[in-house]
């Protein structure tokens, strides 16, 4: 939205509207037609992909000023993900006739939106590159220090945002019986503790040299 002059940004402010969602509400599903793109401006929210099993796989999270819904808008095709929020969530809502005309009027727009498409290219590529070469043990870690460095932690120290066992599993890439069996094994190490859901990061320099 930098990139919009001031007489477009009045006009994206003019159409814009605030949603809120409850911990657990659906924002969309996945194989939706979306009729605009959403911006979070407060709280977290997963993505995730129905498998052939009929089980959600939690494929990425999303976090505050993150954009979702872009890609199906520009391409218009149907959703490949379902949006949930993970926790209480504020987004802002821009219907999709708006963001086509500044992408259509506004080259460095339309420019910075290629980029922002790009850059989640180059994540889901890395991520591929990751599970082929890193063992599990250290893409549970990675996973870990990701949520803590992009999301925070609450003032008693545990992650901020509380995933299940089973979205772990899934954004690692492996069997959930395997990431519990990973996180039993990193509290006996002394890496993090837990109570419950809630998992605390004990020992970071470690927890990055896992193998």
């Amino acid at each position: 939205m930098k990139t919009l002059t001031k007489e477009e940004l009045k006009q994206v402010t003019a159409c814009k509207t605030n949603r809120f969602y409850k911990k657990g509400d659906i924002i969309f599903n996945e194989n939706e037609l979306l009729n605009g793109v959403y911006c979070i401006r407060e709280g977290i929210c997963k993505m995730t992909k129905l498998s052939s099993n009929g089980k959600d796989h939690t494929v990425k999270l999303m976090g505050k000023g993150q954009l979702i819904g872009q890609r199906s808008i520009i391409s218009g095709e149907r959703t490949h993900l379902s949006a949930i929020a993970l926790n209480d969530i504020e987004m802002c809502f821009v219907p999709k006739e708006q963001i086509l005309s500044n992408i259509k009027s506004n080259q460095e727009f339309s420019f910075n939106v290629l980029q922002n498409l790009a850059q989640d290219l180059r994540e889901a590529e890395d991520g591929l590159i990751n599970m082929a070469q890193k063992t599990v043990r250290q893409r549970v870690a990675e996973t870990l220090i990701y949520v803590g460095n992009t999301f925070g932690e609450n003032e008693d120290g545990y992650l901020s945002v509380s995933l299940s066992r089973e979205d772990y599993a899934s954004i690692v890439g492996t069997a959930t019986e395997s990431a519990i069996r990973i996180l039993s094994q990193f509290k006996k190490e002394g890496l993090i503790s837990t109570k419950g859901k809630k998992i605390k990061i004990e020992n970071k320099i470690d927890l990055e040299r896992v193998e």
